[in-house]
């Protein structure tokens, strides 16, 4: 996977992904709930729960591309992104 030309590893990303499955499986109960005619309360509590979760999956993709560069720019080479393309991206999670 890449993002704004920084490539991201499947393993190194192993938690974000694991958040973003359990949120898809939230989700579908945030939708069964809905069709059930279930409580408004606890529909947005688990809204809510999913919400969190996606932006963890966020902020954990954004930290990996901040040490992806890192690591470039330690190792003397042109980073895949600038700080200020990071900064964009993290400013976009907000």
């Amino acid at each position: 996977m890449e993002v704004g030309g920084v490539e991201m590893d499947a393993k190194v990303l192993s938690d974000a992904m694991t958040r973003l499955k359990r949120a898809h499986g939230q989700l579908g109960a945030v939708i069964a709930m809905i069709d059930n005619g279930d409580d408004c309360e606890r529909v947005l509590t688990q809204l809510a729960a999913v919400s969190r979760a996606l932006d963890k999956a966020g902020f954990k993709i954004i930290a990996t591309s901040m040490r992806q560069c890192q690591t470039a720019r330690e190792r003397g080479e042109q980073p895949p992104m600038s700080e200020e393309q990071l900064e964009k991206l993290f400013m976009a999670l907000s």
